[in-house]
């Protein structure tokens, strides 16, 4: 177990992650065919290179939830009780096939649970393409988990 538990989390800190990925050709086909999600953009290089990307976009969705996978280690793992919710989600620039992503969450509220036993952590997380020369931003979110405190846990 390697996340933090309520008490550990700061407000206003940036926890950088350190996985990277390279998504691959693989990769979107497979999430869209788990999700039946048979879009074309994602799907076929010819529709696709007809539009204004000009090639096969990677499902919005496979970014977010590879995304939250890459801040588990970091943040959550062993440690949470449930995710509450995902808001504010945008993609405000395309992914591609082949880019590659880091992935940074910062703390921007916490507060304990009516009972006193538990507590609740809303982080920002953002998406980043590296293999881009400002890095750009591909996707954020704002992510409510239910967090374990250290003295109640079970």
């Amino acid at each position: 177990m390697t996340g933090l538990y309520y008490e550990e989390f700061e407000v206003s800190e940036t926890i950088e992650h350190e996985k990277r990925r390279t998504i691959s050709e693989r990769d979107n086909q497979q999430f869209c065919d788990m999700t039946m999600n048979q879009q074309p953009l994602h799907l076929d290089a010819e529709f696709a290179g007809g539009t204004e990307f000009g090639e096969r976009l990677v499902n919005g969705l496979y970014t977010m939830s590879l995304a939250v996978g890459i801040t588990i280690p970091e943040t959550t793992d062993g440690t949470i009780v449930a995710n509450l919710s995902y808001d504010n989600v945008e993609h405000p620039n395309p992914i591609y096939q082949g880019d590659t992503i880091r992935v940074q969450s910062t703390v921007t509220d916490k507060r304990e649970t009516s009972d006193g036993e538990r507590g609740i952590v809303i982080m920002h997380v953002e998406v980043l393409k590296v293999n881009h020369p400002d890095e750009l931003l591909v996707c954020e979110f704002d992510r409510t988990a239910l967090s374990l405190k250290r003295e109640h846990e079970t």
